[in-house]
């Protein structure tokens, strides 16, 4: 219901009303006021920062900076005068930098400072050719004289542990044990983990005729899994050097093996490599008393003509023919070459004739045989062998 009395509502669709110029100036003035505070508050923030940063300061350059030395902030080469006393023994670890090992050598107090180590390692052409290892070293070392130590090669600690051809698996595995310390025990354990080792798998995991005789240098931390390991990679260049397929190994060794313990000399090697040969080929059993000798565990000792021919003995090359189920030696890199590359001839009999020299006589026939071991015998009455 309509109050007559009641003003009329304001209307909505006209154009808005024009501020007065009086209006106009109070706004300007206020926004200039606001822009006055803003200002005010943005210096006092600043100078309440530099009050804060300068304070900091004036604690850093009265408090801090007195206990701290230039050569904190930089430091310097120092170094010892040497030439040191004592001994101590480091390790450098495969592919140390020259930083990481003045680091070490820090720490064991045989340089004083790792920039000095560098620093001298650097001025050494020599340094680079540093291998990883264990050493002994003196304590309060000059940088540059460990630097030379390291490089010489000459502080290193290690095992020289030689293996000659011919050995066994067992002949090996106890030298070995003899030089470093490691239990036999210890590698009767590492020759199940062949996968450790890298015994392949043509072996059937038989070592033997697998660990290649040489000269090993090993790290007193050594291991007897790292050290068949070396022996066996060292077999594996050594065949794949010569070409051998991985399915002719076991063979070329089995026969390689046999080469070493019949001959002592290299030049009678590819000899009887082609008796073998020739003897295979005819059907004839091999007859070799090495293999006999290592059926019964007794390598390199004489054995009987009973023994020869007893069948129980599964490495009797007399009463078996073809070749023994395994090698029965480790075969050098000579004997191994000869199975590779036979001599040339129509043999099928040696024996060696002198046992002081190795001179050892080869036949086709067997009363040439006949002719060369009688002149055995007779050596052998003359010298009571």
């Amino acid at each position: 219901m309509t109050d007559l009395f009641s003003a009329p509502p304001p209307t909505t669709t006209g154009p808005a009303p024009v501020p007065s110029r009086t209006a106009q100036r109070r706004s300007q003035k206020a926004s200039a006021a606001a822009r006055r505070r803003r200002r005010r508050r943005r210096i006092v923030v600043l100078f309440l920062a530099l009050v804060v940063v300068g304070g900091a300061g004036w604690y850093v350059y009265n408090h801090v900076l007195p206990g701290l030395s230039i050569g904190s902030l930089h430091p310097k080469a120092e170094d010892y005068a040497g030439p040191g006393t004592g001994s101590v023994e480091v390790k450098v670890n495969p592919g140390d930098s020259g930083t990481a090992i003045g680091e070490t050598l820090v720490e064991a107090g045989v340089v004083k400072s790792v920039k000095a180590f560098t620093n001298a390692y650097s001025a050494n052409v020599n340094a680079a050719g540093i291998q990883p290892g264990v050493y002994t070293v003196r304590k309060e070392m000059k940088a540059a004289d460990a630097v030379a130590l390291l490089a010489s090669n000459n502080g290193r600690v290690e095992f020289q542990v030689t293996i000659p051809e011919g050995y066994t698996a067992d002949q090996a595995i106890t030298r070995a044990s003899s030089v470093t310390g490691i239990p036999a025990a210890q590698f009767e354990k590492a020759k199940k983990n062949t996968k450790g080792t890298g015994l392949p798998s043509v072996a059937k995991g038989n070592y033997e005729g697998w660990l290649y005789p040489a000269t090993y240098s090993f790290d007193p931390d050594v291991t007897a899994t790292e050290i068949l390991n070396q022996m066996i990679a060292q077999t594996k260049a050594e065949l794949k050097k010569l070409k051998v397929a991985s399915g002719d190994q076991e063979e070329v060794l089995i026969k390689a093996s046999i080469v070493e313990r019949e001959v002592s000399r290299d030049k009678d090697r590819p000899k009887v490599s082609r008796a073998i040969d020739n003897r295979l080929a005819d059907g004839m059993v091999l007859q070799a008393d090495s293999t006999t000798a290592y059926g019964l565990g007794t390598p390199g000792s004489p054995v009987t003509q009973a023994q020869n021919n007893d069948p129980k003995n599964a490495y009797s090359t007399y009463a078996h023919k073809g070749l023994p189920p395994g090698p029965i030696a480790n075969p050098g890199a000579a004997s191994i070459k000869a199975v590779l590359n036979p001599a040339d001839g129509s043999w099928l009999f040696w024996v060696t004739v002198n046992l002081d020299t190795g001179e050892t006589k080869f036949a086709d026939t067997y009363p040439e045989h006949l002719d060369n071991l009688a002149e055995l015998r007779a050596w052998q009455a003359a010298h009571k062998k």
